[in-house]
């Protein structure tokens, strides 16, 4: 069964405090608060209008690190908010690693809010991916699980994971995964990634329009295909279809690089269904993005829920 990596350190909201005071201390006398954690970061609200961000893993530091690096620049021209760091904190008071204070972006988790009615934050998140997804130098990072980089480096993992799927028309994924690793590998020039771009890593209002983008944890360089794969990780057919001409209204996509962002659907959402055991809500996710996938394909089998 999966279980969410256990925390290698307690963080209080008077450490937060603590932390503040020695190094951002105009921000110290703001209530703090918690307010939740994913895989690798503590969250704790910062008055109405911060949070800061904590890694409760050692491997999470580099991450904090890269996007105190890189994300401040990147962001700067984008049109939608992020949680780029607006404040970059360093070890200190008993805490070994990198921390950040970012923006509070006010709405909902995308995985919150269900499918159909996430389709009004399409044409938004296909905006953002043409403003981010820039030309990345050569010193960008590089995933360090591959994101961005060759669908056939996975191709071991993915079929083994859509074997041990229960429910699952394992054949039809197949089909749709050898048809994505057949097509031509991504030969230009590395662009600027997300990396992790799933529901929960958006904001949504409560028509669910796009707020923001958060967690630039994966940030990497490499197949812009990789963030494509939102059009099934986050719609359903009519979202897809409007995210699709949305972004190739802005920056035409070749046929190729949507047979690999389905490929990477394939392959995020099987990772979802097959290491969310201890999260029915990414669970569940994993196996709405498998029926995404399939949808496309004539006649195709349901995916078991």
């Amino acid at each position: 069964m999966a279980v969410l990596p256990r925390a290698e350190i307690d963080v209080a909201p008077s450490l937060v405090t603590s932390l503040l005071t020695d190094q951002h201390p105009d921000l110290a006398d703001l209530p703090v608060r918690f307010v939740g954690h994913g895989w690798d970061n503590f969250l704790f609200r910062l008055g109405a209008d911060l949070v800061v961000r904590l890694p409760r893993r050692e491997v999470a530091n580099a991450l904090m690190v890269a996007e105190q690096q890189w994300l401040p620049g990147l962001t700067r021209h984008l049109s939608l908010p992020t949680s780029a760091p607006l404040r970059a904190g360093s070890p200190g008071s008993g805490y070994p690693w990198h921390w950040s204070v970012c923006r509070w972006i006010p709405g909902a988790g995308g995985i919150t809010v269900p499918r159909a009615r996430r389709a009004p934050a399409a044409v938004p998140l296909a905006h953002f991916l043409a403003e981010f997804q820039r030309p990345a130098p050569p010193g960008a990072p590089r995933s360090p699980v591959g994101r961005g980089g060759p669908l056939a480096a996975r191709d071991d993992v993915v079929r083994a994971r859509l074997a041990s799927l229960p429910g699952v028309p394992t054949g039809s994924l197949m089909d749709i995964w050898d048809r994505a690793l057949a097509v031509p590998a991504w030969a230009g020039t590395p662009l600027w990634l997300h990396g992790d771009l799933h529901p929960a890593n958006t904001v949504l209002t409560a028509g669910g329009v796009l707020a923001g983008v958060v967690d630039f944890g994966d940030l990497c360089s490499g197949d812009p295909a990789t963030d494509l794969a939102a059009a099934w990780l986050h719609f359903d057919a009519a979202g897809r279809s409007a995210f699709r001409a949305a972004l190739e209204a802005r920056r035409p996509t070749d046929p190729a690089t949507w047979d690999r962002a389905r490929g990477w659907a394939v392959s995020m959402g099987s990772a979802l269904a097959a290491s969310s055991d201890d999260a029915p809500a990414f669970l569940s996710l994993g196996l709405e993005v498998l029926a995404a996938v399939l949808e496309e394909e004539s006649g195709a089998p349901a995916v078991a829920r």
